[in-house]
């Protein structure tokens, strides 16, 4: 199995389902933030916007 085939099977499991994918980056995102100093919740906020606007772009291809 390569890594297109996981990417495959990555977006066949989240299709339909992206609005909770982003739920989840949204709670990982304030796990992380609880406990790490407030000097990186930017970046924190940062990735978590960059994993959002990767979802939406795979699911409008």
């Amino acid at each position: 199995m390569g890594l297109d085939d996981l990417v495959s099977k990555a977006k066949g499991a989240l299709e339909g389902h992206e609005e909770q994918a982003k739920d989840a980056l949204d709670k990982a995102a304030d796990a992380v933030k609880s406990r790490t100093d407030d000097a990186g919740d930017a970046k924190v906020d940062e990735v978590t916007a960059k994993a959002k606007e990767f979802l939406d772009q795979q699911k409008n291809t």
